[in-house]
């Protein structure tokens, strides 16, 4: 479908044939010729004297080639437009950020795969968060891991293969052996910070307390609710372990979700942890926004181009013989 952006444009379609009309012609002194006895000579012939003038006379294909060009420029500068098909557009509506912890304690081979084999805790977690992350399609998606320090392994994209790869890459101690949970979220606040939407939702796994982080996970978690954060919460491994660093703070993680208004989640093996994503699936739906609009590709070089060669055409028969011209009127008053 072909549209016009500056339609008005089409109002000054008509301004050629009023200048013909209503402007006054164009006048030229030129030298001229003078006759002895110029009154007594057209007196004898009997012809009354008058101004002199040559008037151009042109061709009918002249008018119509000159109202062609004139019509093609009028064209191009309403901005002729090609509209395309509708096409609709998803942004996201809320942005997500997975905290993954890999401490030394994430090395432990506790966690129960689904066919009953006990698997290291991280390679547990890298495998349940595949298929969840891989649903996320549309979100703004940020990986953090942290340890004894914190670090953004994927800042927010919408690229959630390359979040998948970086998770894949990332191995227990990378980011030392201890657990630096508000350290974390204070990290995933300051991601927040370039997020423009109003959703904004921070999942955090962990297996272990806090030992490393320059503030405490509970007031991080307060600044994060003031910056309207939610948090949900996820311990991984066992809350009875003997070693003390291994053993899962339910009661930190229950706070950290209570001041966000988010929800603390416990999984022990691949199917609970499973299970437990389809409730985040229930809890947080996929925020995703649609927008539907129509390309619109210029056509207004086609006839600015079209006019163009006309004119040069039209030029060039200028440049032939003036058989067309037709000189009339060539008297000039005696002085």
């Amino acid at each position: 479908m072909i549209t016009f952006a500056a339609p008005w444009a089409f109002l000054i379609l008509p301004l050629p044939f009023l200048v013909w009309k209503f402007a006054p012609a164009h006048r030229e002194r030129v030298r001229a010729l003078r006759v002895p006895f110029f009154r007594q000579l057209v007196a004898a012939i009997g012809i009354q004297p008058g101004s002199g003038a040559v008037v151009l006379d042109r061709s009918r294909w002249q008018w119509l080639l000159g109202a062609l060009i004139w019509a093609l420029i009028v064209t191009a500068l309403a901005r002729p437009e090609y509209e395309g098909d509708a096409v609709s557009l998803q942004k996201p509506a809320r942005d997500l950020i997975v905290a993954v912890d890999i401490s030394g304690s994430m090395e432990q081979e506790d966690f129960i795969a689904s066919d009953g084999k006990k698997m290291q805790r991280l390679d547990g977690v890298k495998q349940v968060l595949k298929p969840f992350l891989e649903g996320r399609e549309g979100e703004r998606v940020a990986l953090i891991v942290f340890g004894t320090k914190a670090f953004v392994q994927a800042p927010l994209t919408t690229d959630l293969d390359t979040v998948l790869e970086l998770l894949q890459e990332t191995d227990v101690g990378m980011a030392g052996p201890h657990t630096a949970l508000g350290d974390a979220i204070g990290l995933a606040i300051r991601q927040f910070e370039s997020s423009e939407v109003e959703q904004r939702l921070l999942i955090l796994l962990s297996d272990g307390r806090d030992t490393a982080s320059t503030m405490s996970p509970v007031n991080a978690a307060a600044i994060a609710a003031q910056r309207k954060v939610k948090i949900l919460t996820i311990g991984v491994g066992d809350p009875n372990s003997e070693e003390k660093e291994n053993r899962v703070d339910v009661d930190t993680l229950k706070a950290i979700a209570k001041r966000t208004g988010g929800q603390f989640f416990f999984a022990n093996d691949e199917k609970a942890l499973a299970g437990v994503y389809n409730q985040i699936d229930k809890l947080a739906p996929k925020m995703v926004d649609s927008e539907t609009y129509r390309p619109h590709h210029s056509l207004a070089h086609w006839p600015m181009g079209l006019a163009l060669l006309l004119s040069l055409l039209g030029l060039a028969s200028r440049m032939l013989p003036r058989a067309g011209w037709r000189a009339s009127g060539q008297r000039r008053t005696a002085p």
